[in-house]
């Protein structure tokens, strides 16, 4: 009799762990940021030659503050234009953001004074400007030196 309710225990107790262990598909799920267009952006460079973006704006609050975070993937001819009330030195870090990023610091007059380039995905290191800045333009890692941005390049946006 014991030997039937020892094996009949260690049954129970294998079903229970097993439930127990069951994966939870009740997970909580990111929702899909998708981009959305807000104006378009050129950069005039030294050379007469332009470059056009589509991009979205960061003015709020909660949108400097969330930038690009969250996000999978940029197609080359986006970015996202943060723009401040104030020109004053920038930080910002890569934290929450999936994708490597070029960070072009934009000063009042809209002339670039500096970059950070190839911004590590999740890295919380501090990421400054050279010099004060009114805006910062957030692209797709590379593409400052391919589209060979410099500083002193101007931007405007519509």
């Amino acid at each position: 009799m014991f030997n039937k309710h020892y094996a009949f225990s260690k049954v129970l107790v294998i079903f229970f762990v097993f439930i127990a262990c069951k994966d939870d598909k009740k997970g909580i799920t990111q929702t899909k940021i998708s981009f959305k267009k807000e104006a378009e952006l050129t950069i005039y460079k030294k050379d007469s030659t332009q470059v056009t973006l589509d991009i979205e704006i960061a003015n709020t609050a909660y949108e400097i503050e969330t930038g690009l975070m969250y996000r999978d993937s940029m197609q080359t001819n986006q970015g996202m234009l943060f723009v401040f009330d104030d020109v004053a030195p920038r930080n910002f870090y890569m934290k929450n953001t999936k994708m490597p990023l070029d960070l072009i610091f934009i000063d009042a007059n809209k002339k670039i004074v500096s970059f950070q380039k190839n911004a590590k995905p999740f890295d919380e290191s501090s990421l400054p400007s050279v010099l004060p800045a009114k805006y910062v333009l957030e692209i797709n890692a590379g593409l400052v030196d391919k589209w060979m941005i410099s500083e002193a390049d101007s931007i405007n946006y519509q």
